[in-house]
């Protein structure tokens, strides 16, 4: 008989902040033969929570979770936490604290602040303010004290916005629930066990683990607080041949948008993220690009969720990498790079598709390795073409993410770059401090920082190329680069090229 094969499971325990509770889990788990993989504590952020992962068969983790939950270790849920700050009179006389205590510690009340002097300008009033899981005793506790003491509520809360941080990881879970909305236990426990475990890491590189869980935060509120009457966009228009124009949308977070149009026909190239797509679609329609189905063709460049998430609302297909394809399958950007099994890298691209909203394109043709042809050292993939202008799909070398595309044209001056080559220099403050909450959470945004530094210097000799070869017909090598502004060089650096005007959601009358 085949024996049971061992894998790794995650639970999180919430226990008393007491001597010996981490030996009596630990006594748990060895019981049933499970081997500790990973155990994170740290008092200053929450006394009582502690993030396991161990390798055990099946049912020898249902033993462990199941003796746990018998001494009320496991934690299962993440419901809203009461908070109650009040006001109290008591007699100047002694153990009047220690009466007024014992009602508090019988109702399960978790006490967070108390402060009481009795040379100070109230020498009567003791201020508290204390977390209770149950609503039922946060009723039951008010009657016992007002009938013995008065009392002065200064905030009295049952959703879990007002809790203090000796329950902070509860509070963080509302907190996520406030940005996508209520989700099942289940979710919300694994979300908050994969955010330890980069706070986890981070922290061993010398982090702070309260800027992991701040940066997460400000990642979704961002997001959200950039769409509807807040979204915005910069915008270039520039006129490729007299049939087609290019556009460029510079949205509020994340990746650039292009459109080749002529009127006709519409290419797009990458989509913006999925939360953004009603108002990008608002903006089109404002700029006569019409709707969904007006679009011929998506060229999506690489898998990240501010390129590809708002890619399934469209019915035209999208051509992309079948690295890009995996990645979205995997749902882990690092797939198929050295950086393939960084905790960091998978769960950032966990976060940033559920804040997001990510709806990557369903209708997908991937690109197939094609001869010998190359533009520069990146091989030639195939092409797409928009009233008479033919794009070059190039490979790219896997340094930002396995799987990225380039597209280039030569005759007309186009080099779309994605994420290899950026003129930073053009985002503005509020892009440049989003970006960096990326930065932050996964300490490189290249999977491959060697192999991103070639692709960057063969796009500008590329570039630079090109530039020559177009000086005389007065034309310049456009670079669209996946964020920032459509540029040209200029003595080496990056110059926006043209006009560049910022489109706002138009007041309501």
């Amino acid at each position: 008989m085949t024996a049971p094969s061992a894998r790794k499971f995650g639970f999180i325990a919430h226990m008393p902040d007491e001597p010996g509770s981490l030996e009596q889990a630990a006594q748990v788990i060895t019981r049933y033969n499970g081997n500790i993989n990973r155990i994170q504590y740290d008092r200053r952020i929450d006394p009582c929570t502690v993030f396991y992962e161990v390798t055990s068969t099946e049912e020898e983790y249902a033993r462990i979770t199941g003796d746990l939950a018998d001494i009320g270790y496991l934690q299962t849920s993440l419901q809203p936490v009461s908070f109650l700050k009040f006001f109290v009179h008591l007699p100047h006389a002694p153990g009047s604290l220690h009466r007024f205590l014992k009602f508090t510690t019988e109702s399960g009340a978790n006490i967070g602040f108390i402060d009481f002097d009795d040379t100070g300008r109230f020498p009567d009033r003791l201020t508290v303010s204390l977390n209770l899981e149950d609503p039922a005793a946060v009723e039951n506790l008010l009657d016992q004290l007002k009938s013995r003491y008065h009392l002065e509520i200064l905030e009295y809360d049952t959703t879990g916005k007002h809790l203090d941080d000796t329950v902070f990881y509860v509070k963080f879970a509302q907190e996520i629930r406030d940005l996508i909305g209520e989700s099942e236990n289940e979710f919300l426990l694994s979300f908050l066990a994969d955010t330890n475990h980069i706070a986890q890491e981070l922290m061993n590189r010398g982090n702070n683990p309260r800027q992991v869980f701040d940066s997460v935060l400000l990642t979704g509120r961002t997001l959200r607080a950039t769409t509807g009457k807040n979204f915005y966009a910069d915008v270039q228009k520039i006129q490729i041949t007299p049939a087609v124009s290019l556009f460029c949308f510079q949205l509020p977070c994340g990746g650039s948008i292009y459109v080749l149009f002529s009127g006709k026909e519409a290419l797009m190239i990458d989509t913006g993220y999925g939360i953004y797509h009603d108002d990008v679609m608002a903006m089109f329609s404002s700029f006569g690009l019409g709707e969904e189905g007006n679009f011929t063709g998506l060229v999506i460049t690489h898998a990240d969720a501010d390129h590809c998430g708002g890619g399934g609302f469209f019915s035209a297909g999208a051509v992309m990498h079948t690295g890009t394809r995996d990645i979205i399958k995997t749902n882990n950007r690092a797939y198929g790079s050295r950086s393939e099994h960084s905790v960091l890298e998978s769960f950032y691209t966990k976060m940033i598709n559920c804040f997001s909203r990510f709806n990557p394109p369903g209708n997908v043709t991937c690109l197939q390795k094609a001869g010998t042809s190359v533009q520069s050292i990146f091989p030639v993939l195939g092409s797409v073409a928009i009233a008479g202008i033919r794009l070059e799909i190039l490979e790219g070398l896997g340094g930002h993410t396995h799987g990225q595309i380039y597209l280039y044209s030569r005759e007309e001056g186009l080099l779309f770059t994605a994420d290899a080559v950026i003129n930073f220099s053009s985002l503005t403050p509020e892009r440049a401090s989003y970006s960096s909450l990326a930065d932050f959470l996964v300490s490189s945004v290249n999977v491959d920082s060697d192999l991103a530094r070639r692709e960057r210097k063969a796009l500008l000799e590329l570039a630079t190329e090109t530039d020559r070869e177009l000086a005389r017909k007065g034309k310049r090598c456009l670079i669209c680069g996946g964020h920032g502004a459509v540029s040209v060089l200029d003595k080496g650096r990056l110059v926006p090229c043209g006009e560049i005007t910022r489109y706002q959601i138009p007041d309501a009358p």
